[in-house]
């Protein structure tokens, strides 16, 4: 087809995908601690009161200024203006599936669930503690992990004391449980 002919446009195609570092199976609940949940509303929150506004007013006044096919304000706050959106839609899909668990009713419990808090102890001898919280809340740094990682999925059920067995990266490994809590946690 001749170039001449067809529609060229500046605009960048708007994708309506999720984000993808935190898909959750087709069909699996959507659990998270209370912590996790205030996070997310949080920052739904701020989204939609304080920045979106800002920058409707900036691309509104950018778009008082005239020609905006070279304006950079009116440009970038478009382009932020789709980011923010794509990013209140996605909150507000999470929290609508959202199942909010609190592990500070299972105080007492011994055995592994959603929000434990859990110290195994691997072949060497090394200890390492995790909390196995929702696919948003991850943050490998602080050793949060996802319910639905390996890790945590070999862990749930088990109990102080029980050795699992699974598929880590680099290959099958076994780890001991050594103690399990459940705490709550304040919002960060």
């Amino acid at each position: 087809m001749n170039k001449a002919f067809t529609k060229e446009s500046d605009a960048e195609p708007e994708d309506d995908l999720d984000e993808p570092q935190a898909s959750l199976p087709a069909g699996a609940p959507n659990y998270i601690t209370p912590a996790g949940h205030a996070r997310l509303f949080g920052e739904l929150d701020h989204l939609l009161r304080a920045e979106r506004p800002k920058v409707v007013e900036t691309v509104a006044w950018a778009a008082s200024n005239g020609d905006r096919s070279e304006n950079g304000d009116y440009i970038y706050g478009k382009r932020r203006l789709r980011e923010i959106d794509r990013r209140i839609r996605f909150l507000t899909k999470r929290l609508e599936k959202a199942q909010v668990v609190d592990p500070a009713l299972q105080a007492g419990n011994d055995q592994v669930f959603f929000g434990a808090t859990v110290t195994v102890c691997d072949e060497s001898g090394h200890s390492q503690t995790y909390r196995i919280v929702g696919v948003d809340e991850t943050d490998p740094s602080r050793g949060h992990i996802s319910w639905i990682s390996p890790l945590a999925r070999a862990l749930l059920k088990s109990r102080e004391g029980d050795t699992v067995r699974f598929q880590s990266p680099a290959g099958p490994r076994e780890i001991e449980v050594e103690t399990v809590r459940y705490e709550s946690e304040s919002p960060a």
